[in-house]
């Protein structure tokens, strides 16, 4: 669809695009980067700690002394970034901004310390599909897979669990290749690395980011304040690490409380009113923007211990445990001012000469936040490097607080802040674990023909959420009467086994077989207006095929191919966790199908004299793709808004990528990505607004081009300075794609962002770094604004 919003001409896809992304980017070939998680070979520090990937014949083969969930051998394209690289390139202020210029990822991060809406989009995965991504911080699981996306609850990766500093290098591998992952990785998985020591070491970091921001009638500025400290040390056959972070964040102002110009009433009834904006809604009807309704102060306090130990000189032991509490505060503000210049953010208004419906507290809603969550692993590996070694994990994420509060619709912005009517949400109870148990076997010894992988799995999703009226202090006191009470329980067993096989000398395949059987149970979706359901519990059994083909073409040149299918589960809240019992945000469905998905991918990878290239086409079709829609209910005879399935996806595009170091000044490092994707609704028996109107349209929240550039260039030892840009194409929020306008409040907007950062190493403990995100102080969007023009400074010292 072009940026006006003209209709797409046909549903077959379009290969000129295609051919076009790749004759783009060839320029770039000269312009690559060091850093590349798949260098030919090891460093000789890799080589002394047995960590970091190595490409052989196309399979990345993962060495890791520490917990990581990738498997040995990985059949699929595979990029990634270091501590090193990460300090120098990145103004890292959360652990998911180490993603940030990785090919073909974006992380929907609104603000520092965004806890509730940071999902990550991949190839042909959207920001609202937080399901179709794994990701991992040492082994243990972080993505939230008790449900998909955001709505009435929110279902990010819990990044909040693992600090930029800790991070000692993170990986990311593309698609469902590998049969040692659910249907979950049918997009990417991520695996963080943290820090282990090897002897004593002392870590302190200070920051501070400040962002003005100007927008409708805002204008202001906010801050953010981080701290973080570090301690290790290696005695004998023991490791321990901690690390301590405080995050003190102002977000601007996320989201608007609006009123739709054809809904008002010409006349002269209701309160005269100055203030509003008047605007276009991202249909392009004509909207008055009237206030701001949610902009956050958030305080958040991480707290991670690690203690490994080696109990025999080929075993080791691992324990993780991870705390992490947010206290959040929403604030709203009006616009509008009568002819006093009071504030006004209740009754009935007019504004140029139209009256508008009563403004009330859903207009301008308070909230305050409570959550405390923790995590626990642990794991135990043999690692012989002979003919058989071993592996037995277990993880568990705990919701020991999740308390939202939030004024009552009736109470008024003027009287909720010092009490009054409101609600609570509780999510205690709410949580996930998992135990899994691996064996690698390699029947003719290291280098052998064969290297075959298996395990069995389990994996537990436990949702409770309850709310509840508050008819006295919404801050303070008590719940009263239960509205609601959603939840259930699934779980997801599986037996997995995949065999690298040597064919010849220049010839490798991958072979893999994935079953699961998948239950959900205990399911209840009960409301105080009677409509209660207890649903039937579900069970399912599948199986997901994997192979890969790669051939060493010549000593630099390797071309592969890979296939997967992946089966894509419904979550709890998916089944059971609906925000109210009638038309809403999110209704759920008990009778969802799992998506289904197959994945293919041809590459290219060329080493060249001063860095490496690959060029990528990858294509999936999905049935049953989950989303919100409308379908005609014929019992009910009146046509549901609810989480449905529909029909099949396509996608398919051409990614390319180059890392290069030194190659037009000596200390200049560049890299470049394009990624082109065409994903199209093929299939689908739902609508949003008339029957037919999705069929065609693009998958939303997949942009058709993104693109990321990087020049760093190390002045002397000490001085590092690095330009970055961000590039993603026209996009769509909503399945029928009549979201034409991108530039306002519920738009998605194209945008191209550049960044700054300026290093300087002080001396040998001392480090020091100057910032800006989004340098040119662009205004983009998804549904709500991204932050403009930030500046940080960090101060860093770092005992080895």
């Amino acid at each position: 669809m072009s940026a006006q919003g003209a209709p797409h001409r046909s549903v077959r896809p379009d290969l000129k695009p295609l051919t076009l992304a790749v004759a783009t980017a060839l320029p770039l070939l000269f312009v690559p980067m060091h850093g590349h998680a798949q260098s030919p070979t090891p460093t000789q520090a890799d080589e002394a700690t047995g960590t970091g990937p190595v490409k052989s014949l196309g399979v990345v083969e993962i060495r890791a002394s520490q917990p990581t969930s990738l498997p040995v051998q990985i059949p699929a394209s595979v990029e990634g970034v270091d501590a090193g690289t990460i300090a120098r390139t990145i103004n890292a202020t959360d652990s998911e901004d180490a993603l940030k210029y990785l090919p073909s990822l974006l992380v929907r991060k609104r603000y520092i310390g965004d806890y509730n809406h940071a999902i990550l989009s991949s190839r042909a995965s959207g920001t609202g599909n937080s399901a179709r991504s794994a990701v991992y911080g040492d082994g243990v699981l972080l993505s939230n897979f008790l449900g998909n996306g955001v709505g009435g609850l929110s279902f990010p990766p819990r990044w909040g669990l693992v600090t930029p500093e800790e991070i000692e290098r993170v990986d990311v591998m593309y698609g469902p290749y590998s049969a040692a992952y659910p249907g979950n990785s049918v997009g990417a998985v991520v695996d963080y690395t943290t820090r282990m020591p090897t002897r004593f070491e002392a870590h302190a970091q200070v920051g501070w980011t400040h962002q003005p921001f100007k927008l409708y009638n805002t204008n202001t500025s906010y801050d953010t304040w981080q701290a973080s400290a570090a301690l290790g040390n290696q005695v004998g056959d023991a490791q321990w690490y901690l690390n301590v972070n405080r995050t003190d964040s102002e977000g601007q102002p996320l989201t608007f409380a609006t009123r739709l110009v054809s809904s008002g009433t010409a006349g002269s009834a209701g309160t005269p009113v100055t203030g509003a904006v008047l605007d276009r809604d991202n249909q392009n009807r004509p909207w008055q923007i009237i206030g701001t309704g949610t902009q956050y102060h958030t305080v958040q306090d991480h707290l991670k211990f690690k203690l490994a130990y080696r109990l025999t000189p080929t075993l080791r032991a691992a324990y993780t445990f991870g705390l992490w509490q947010n206290t959040a505060e929403g604030y709203p503000a009006s616009y509008l001012r009568d002819a006093s210049g009071n504030t006004v953010s209740s009754g009935v208004v007019n504004i140029d000469g139209r009256s508008y419906g009563a403004l009330t507290g859903g207009d301008f809603a308070l909230t305050r936040e409570k959550l405390t969550h923790t995590m626990h692993g642990l794991s135990l590996k043999s690692r012989t490097l002979g003919e058989f070694d071993w592996e037995a994990a277990a993880s568990l994420y705990d919701y020991g607080r999740d308390q939202k509060r939030q004024n009552a619709a009736s109470n008024t912005l003027a009287t909720a802040h010092s009490g009054g009517a409101g609600t609570i949400a509780d999510g205690a109870g709410t949580g996930w674990d998992n135990l899994a148990l691996k064996g690698i076997w390699r029947p003719q010894g290291v280098g052998g023909a064969h290297i075959v992988e298996g395990g069995v799995q389990q994996e537990r999703y436990q949702l409770s959420y309850k709310t509840a009226n508050v008819t006295g202090n919404w801050l303070s006191d008590g719940a009263g009467a239960q509205t609601s009470d959603v939840g259930g329980e699934t779980r997801l067993r599986s037996l997995w086994a995949q065999d690298v096989w040597s064919l010849a000398p220049d010839w490798k395949t991958v072979l893999g077989l994935r079953g699961e059987r998948w239950q959900a149970d205990q399911g209840r979706t009960l409301f105080l207006n009677g409509s209660s359901t207890d649903h039937a519990a579900r069970q399912e059994t599948h199986w997901s095929p994997k192979a890969a083909l790669s051939w060493q073409a010549a000593s630099d040149t390797v071309l592969k191919a890979a296939v997967g299918r992946a089966l894509r589960m419904p979550t709890v809240a998916e089944l059971y966790g609906a925000t109210a019992s009638t038309n809403a945000q999110f209704i759920n469905d008990a009778n969802l199908r799992p998506e289904r998905s197959v994945t293919g991918e041809l590459s290219l990878e060329q080493q060249l004299d001063d860095g490496s290239l690959r060029l990528t086409w990858f294509h999936e079709s999905t049935r049953d793709a989950i989303y919100s829609q409308t379908l005609f209910d014929s019992a009910a005879n009146r046509n549901i808004s609810r989480v449905q399935n529909v029909g099949r996806v396509a996608t398919q595009g051409v990614e390319s990528v180059w890392y290069g170091q030194g190659i037009a000044l000596r200390g200049l490092d560049l890299q470049a990505s394009v990624t082109y994707a065409d994903s199209l609704i093929k299939e689908n028996a739902g609508f949003v607004s008339t029957a037919g109107d999705t069929l065609g349209k693009h998958q939303p929240n997949v942009a058709r081009w993104r693109v990321t550039a990087l020049a760093s260039y190390r002045w002397n030892a000490d001085w590092t300075s690095t330009l970055a840009v961000r590039h993603s194409g026209q996009q769509f929020r909503t399945l029928n794609n009549a979201d034409v306008n991108g530039q306002t409040y519920q738009g998605v907007s194209p945008f191209t962002v550049a960044d700054l950062r300026v290093r300087w190493q002080i001396d040998r403990e001392l480090s020091a770094a100057f910032g800006i995100d989004n340098l040119m102080n662009q205004t983009y969007w998804n549904f709500h604004p991204y932050p403009q023009r930030s500046t940080s400074v960090q101060l860093k010292y770092d005992l080895r």
